[in-house]
């Protein structure tokens, strides 16, 4: 299909719809099919591979347990079949993946999550830490709370933001379609399918239809939107047939998909974005600290000798010399005021200091541009 494989992949974040988890008829979980997932993911994550499941099918599991008709569903209705479905997705993939001897995590999020800054580092701390522990989160968006104002509207958009938020490598979109085609191949037998694309253009968007099934939200205009945030952020997306048993062995065997190569990595990608950001304040360093980030250390609040300007946990600050050069930038792990308390202050010591355990680090090594 391409030069880029899933065993390529270091951390990998696949999405599944709604309609291959649920029988659109019955409104049962479709459980051979989950049980061929987790064998995919098992495999993958005995290669070393973190996995995250970005999962949709809370409400079409609500759906059915509450007998609610099919067709469009009141705001109120859709909350409550999403709670209702909600405990039973999460225990369907516990109860395939616990006998792999694999952990798994119930992460719910809201677009909020990832615009506002604060909420969007303690997300991507949960994550990181549950993939630092071996876990396989399971992602899905709030749909008990959320509503149109604070919604992604689909999950293939989501997946992209979550591979964004935890530096994901790959994405794959396991759907109802082999891949991006030039018209609707349901519709259009001559429509021609790319298996590659290192470019979305503005024709390509135009190309993409916003047909679905019934029980699922996103249509192909979603998902190169989600190829755009992928791939921005130095992450490879694939969108493939998802409805064979075992879908990413099917993958990997050769089965018919669309790839979006992404031009970097997660990592510079990431640190492109922080060198551009406009700094909110700035960190002076003592020589011993700025030696320390040259053999990529993380910034700790004893090697700091000034800070200077106004800024809240996660906004950009610059980071200064002994003699005040610019070194570079990074996002803030402290506010202002806190980071002014911790001026040469041990990392034993932070807790004394601010009144509570805090972190280690004023600005990690993750989040940092030199």
């Amino acid at each position: 299909m391409a030069t880029l494989k899933l065993s390529d992949a270091r951390r990998l974040v696949v999405k599944i719809g709604s309609a291959l988890l649920v029988d659109g008829a019955t409104g049962a979980l479709r459980s051979d099919w989950l049980m061929g997932l987790a064998e995919d993911v098992a495999r993958l994550k005995a290669r070393g591979t973190d996995v995250v499941l970005v999962s949709s099918g809370s409400i079409a599991l609500g759906r059915g347990v509450l007998g609610l008709p099919a067709g469009g569903l009141a705001l109120e209705q859709s909350q409550a079949a999403a709670a209702v479905g909600q405990i039973r997705l999460a225990r369907a993939y516990e109860e395939v993946l616990a006998p792999k001897g694999i952990t798994t995590a119930q992460v719910l999020v809201t677009l909020e999550d990832s615009a506002d800054r604060r909420r969007y580092l303690n997300s991507r701390a949960t994550l990181e830490q549950l993939l630092t522990f071996g876990v396989v989160p399971i992602v899905n968006e709030n749909d008990t709370v959320a509503t149109d104002e604070i919604r992604y509207g689909d999950n293939d958009r989501l997946a992209a933001q979550v591979a964004v938020t935890i530096g994901a490598d790959m994405t794959v979109l396991l759907s109802d379609v082999d891949g991006f085609y030039s018209g609707n191949p349901k519709l259009d037998p001559t429509a021609t399918h790319y298996p590659v694309i290192e470019e979305i253009t503005p024709e390509m968007m135009a190309m993409a239809g916003d047909a679905g099934t019934g029980l699922s939200k996103g249509g192909m205009k979603t998902k190169l939107m989600a190829a755009q945030t992928a791939m921005a952020a130095g992450c490879s997306l694939i969108i493939t047939e998802g409805s064979p048993v075992s879908p990413l062995s099917a993958l990997e065997a050769g089965a018919r998909a669309t790839l979006f190569v992404a031009r970097e990595d997660p990592k510079a990608a990431r640190k492109h974005w922080i060198g551009s950001m406009k700094p909110k304040g700035a960190v002076t360093l003592d020589a011993g600290a700025q030696a320390a980030l040259g053999r990529g250390k993380s910034l700790l609040p004893a090697g700091v000798t000034a800070v200077t300007g106004r800024f809240g946990r996660g906004d950009p600050v610059e980071i200064l010399g002994p003699k005040g050069a610019h070194i570079g930038a990074g996002l803030s792990r402290y506010t202002s005021e806190e980071a002014r308390q911790l001026v040469g202050k041990r990392s034993d010591q932070i807790e004394a200091t601010l009144g509570y355990p805090g972190r280690a680090a004023l600005i990690h090594r993750d989040d940092m541009a030199l």
